[in-house]
């Protein structure tokens, strides 16, 4: 890479450091990456809101701060940027994913990763593309249109925070806010080859008013992208931390950072290449079998497993799209004089829309019934860790898909002969999301063609440092940091 993409690569735990030593000015970071979005993100559309003058300011503030010996946060001077869908600045838009009628909407609160990254010292600089109502695996939407992978832009960067992912992947910025609602961290972190965190479900607080419970049907996160481990330990350790607003939040320190470059010795890994229902493309099984074998370089006992779920990965599909349909969001525009299913239902893709629709007529029976089968679920995940400490899994069950032209880009229907869900049945993720638990996913490495493969790891509820050090171990024993010079260098 040149010396102009060696800044652009840069990780964050490197720029904090040269900031607090003053090799690095705010302004100059912040100058230099909305140069650097300026020039690249119109072939990409990652970003889609910039906000260059208020980060301009923020800059100029965070260097006088360095300059006056004030103390500084973590993340000090360091830019990041928020996914435009449930993921608010104050007087920034919120779109909810690509949304017409709420091109002009303007929020006045913060979300966590907002407040947060913002107190630790951070630079907003804008928002990312996600799709509408983060309600699929890919990123595009009839507003602004899909994000392209930076490893083939003809292809989709995953969603929901697909363009949070394809951001960091093109070196647009070093770590990025992803939200995971089914995979939404952890799909386009696969897709795109970076890193994609997702907390234990009460580890980083979800702020959700007027419905304080709205974040448990499934369990909704606030997680970290990033291209290293260690970055996205940093940033989960500004977002972690007690807050009296969310019931469900743990008052609990993590060391994070900590967890990088520990000993795997002792840890039992139970590996399973198809979660016990996915069909899963032989091209990704090759790449994320050969990744998984590195662990017992590591230290650790690996052991194929057969997962025996209680439904087929059709009717969990399905669960999801109920349970992630919710109606909530419409009945609260509606209360602000915005009815989106009366007045614009032509903004909502017609997957989605009927998924809604559906959603008002069901029943609490009905609704009960879910949630038992989500149970089932939680149980047998609970019951493979009765005796391993880490699930190994594929992260997705295919390679990117192509860009669609019409602004609803889907996933795959089927795979090897077996159908699925468009919108989510190829993500090995969303399991995940019923129970709760830790899972992080790394880039295993390159499939033919030169495509990212990720690795999902998964941790027993709360033990997330586990899944940390396993993921800083594969980074060490098989690094990925060289695969960005693809990305470097496309055509923009």
């Amino acid at each position: 890479m040149s010396p102009t993409e060696e800044m652009a690569y840069q990780s964050a735990t490197a720029m904090a450091a040269a900031v607090r030593s003053r090799e690095l000015s705010p302004v100059e970071i912040v100058d230099y990456f909305l140069d650097r979005i300026a020039e690249r993100n119109p072939s990409l559309n990652a970003f889609v809101f910039l906000a260059a003058d208020e980060a301009r300011d923020s800059a100029r503030r965070a260097e006088k701060a360095v300059l006056d010996g004030d103390e500084l946060g973590p993340v000090h001077g360091v830019p990041t940027a928020l996914k435009d869908l449930f993921d608010f600045n104050p007087g920034w838009p919120a779109t909810f994913g690509g949304i017409a009628a709420l091109r002009d909407n303007v929020t006045q609160s913060h979300c966590t990763y907002a407040r947060r990254m913002k107190e630790a010292g951070a630079i907003l600089l804008g928002k990312t593309n996600s799709p509408v109502m983060g309600f699929r695996g890919t990123c595009d939407n009839p507003l602004f249109g899909p994000t392209r992978n930076p490893f083939d832009p003809s292809r989709n960067s995953g969603g929901s925070s697909g363009g949070s992912a394809a951001a960091v992947a093109d070196g647009l910025l070093p770590l990025a806010e992803g939200t995971d609602g089914g995979g939404s961290v952890r799909i386009p972190a696969s897709w795109c080859g970076v890193v994609g965190y997702k907390p234990s479900f009460g580890r980083v607080p979800y702020v959700s008013r007027p419905n304080a419970f709205g974040g448990i049907s499934p369990f909704l996160f606030e997680g970290v992208l990033a291209r290293s481990v260690a970055d996205v330990a940093l940033g989960a350790s500004v977002l972690t931390g007690y807050d009296s607003r969310d019931p469900f939040a743990l008052d609990e320190a993590v060391d994070y950072v900590g967890a990088c470059g520990r000993s795997l010795d002792g840890l039992r890994i139970a590996y399973s290449p198809d979660f016990g229902m996915y069909p899963v493309d032989p091209k990704v099984a090759a790449v994320t079998a050969k990744a998984t074998a590195v662990f017992r370089d590591a230290g650790a006992t690996v052991e194929e497993v057969a997962i025996t779920m209680p439904y087929d990965q059709s009717e969990l599909a399905e669960l999801w799209c109920r349970m992630m349909s919710g109606v909530e969001v419409f009945e609260i525009f509606k209360s602000q004089g915005i009815d989106l299913l009366r007045d614009h239902a032509e903004d909502l893709p017609a997957e989605y829309r009927a998924h809604v629709e559906a959603s008002y007529r069901r029943s609490a029976v009905e609704t009960l019934r879910d949630q038992q089968m989500r149970s089932e679920v939680y149980d047998a995940i609970q019951g493979v860790f009765g005796q391993y400490d880490l699930i190994v899994t594929p992260t997705l069950a295919c390679l990117p898909v192509h860009n669609a032209a019409d602004g609803n880009t889907a996933g795959p229907s089927e795979i090897n002969g077996v159908a699925v869900n468009p919108l989510i049945g190829w993500c090995m993720t969303y399991p995940i999301n019923y129970s709760g638990h830790p899972a992080i996913s790394v880039p295993a490495g390159l499939a033919e063609g030169g495509l990212p493969v990720g690795l999902q790891i998964i941790g027993r509820r709360y033990n997330d440092p586990d899944v940390i050090t396993a993921a800083s171990a594969l980074e060490r024993l098989r690094p990925w940091h060289q695969d960005y010079a693809r990305c470097a260098a496309r055509e923009v």
